[in-house]
């Protein structure tokens, strides 16, 4: 017979989901995916589908990041250096949204989904770039904490 005294691996996941999502770092995140979707639904609606392929990428990989964090999988993979990558994840993010959101609001006259897709591909802009923002703070406080050896063999 299986113990059933213990917790499920499904019931200690949700706690992790649960917690991890009270973080700001977390809470970030879970909000760059809740943006996307919204995207998603709105360039899906529109004439032009085509634009929704930022969107599907982008929050593809923040989920791959928001369960690695979650799961705190960054400290068990050190091949990759997981702040970096972030912050290399939500500068380029940041970037192909405005960039995209900018071409969906001014050239999306007589498409209302198009140019909601538009405001809030700009917000999620927004958003991404907050989120290069605090990890770039997090990255200059680490370098600095860190001090160079000072050798003084001449």
């Amino acid at each position: 017979m299986a113990d059933t005294s213990g917790t499920s691996p499904a019931a200690n996941c949700l706690e992790k989901l649960k917690s991890y999502v009270k973080t700001p770092k977390g809470f970030i995140l879970f909000a760059e995916i809740l943006i996307s979707f919204i995207i998603i639904i709105c360039y899906a609606a529109s004439h032009y589908g085509g634009y929704s392929a930022v969107a599907i990428v982008e929050m593809v990989i923040t989920i791959i990041f928001f369960v690695v964090f979650m799961m705190e999988l960054d400290k068990q993979f050190l091949v990759v250096n997981w702040v970096w990558s972030d912050f290399f994840r939500a500068t380029i993010a940041a970037a192909l949204y405005i960039i995209t959101s900018l071409i969906c609001v001014i050239g999306g006259a007589g498409d209302g989904a198009r140019i909601a897709g538009g405001v809030f591909g700009l917000i999620a802009g927004l958003l991404f770039g907050y989120d290069a923002y605090t990890i770039y703070l997090q990255l200059k406080s680490a370098r600095q904490h860190t001090a160079a050896a000072t050798d003084d063999h001449a």
